[in-house]
């Protein structure tokens, strides 16, 4: 098998496998393409924010950021803080006495799904971890000019997945077109939210 193809599976396989973790960002993708709600723009910005931190990490800034505690433990904080809010909406929208279907429900505008995405993807420290500081050493692994194929198939596993988490979803719509369905997919929401974000505060304390 020629080189390049084996450092684009590398790096396919290794951001695949982290990347497929249950976490916030992945819940909220997943409950957008069920309401099939921007799922477009919220594939292509998951996608292009993994791209852009896997290059980074290949590219040695994830060394910078070991070097710069003080500012990943504001990422940490401030991650904690938007996932203890977004966790109590969550379990708040769970306890209402009429909840959404997947036909019906209020609607957010464009910029409001993709500011609560960004929050998701960019205040997560996880995701510096696993794009950045692992993959950037993982990188180390390949020949230097084999490297921008590990970053091409860590960065193609990322757009594959989000796309198939999001267009996937509506195969399941099924299963959410009870008001039911939907309070117990905002109960887990709201639980795995406040769980992560305990997590992170732990860590930044």
């Amino acid at each position: 098998m020629m080189p390049f193809i084996i450092s684009f599976l590398s790096g396919f396989a290794l951001s695949a496998s982290l990347i497929v973790a249950i976490g916030a960002q992945n819940l909220f993708v997943l409950r957008q393409g069920l309401k099939n709600e921007y799922v477009g723009p919220i594939v292509l910005f998951c996608g292009f924010s993994d791209a852009i931190l896997v290059i980074a990490g290949v590219s040695g800034m994830g060394a910078l950021l070991v070097s710069l505690p003080h500012v990943a433990k504001g990422f940490t904080l401030a991650g904690a803080g938007f996932l203890f809010w977004y966790g109590i909406k969550a379990l708040r929208q769970a306890t209402l006495s009429e909840s959404m279907t997947v036909t019906e429900g209020g609607p957010v505008s464009l910029s409001r799904a993709l500011t609560s995405v960004a929050a998701f993807t960019w205040l997560n420290p996880h995701v510096y971890l696993d794009t950045m500081l692992l993959m950037g050493t993982a990188s180390t692994a390949q020949p230097l000019h084999l490297r921008s194929f590990f970053a091409v198939g860590a960065a193609s596993a990322s757009f594959l997945w989000f796309g198939a988490l999001g267009y996937g979803a509506r195969f399941l719509q099924p299963m959410f077109a009870t008001p039911k369905s939907w309070k117990i997919l905002d109960l887990v929401i709201g639980c795995v939210m406040l769980f992560l974000a305990t997590l992170l505060l732990r860590r930044a304390l």
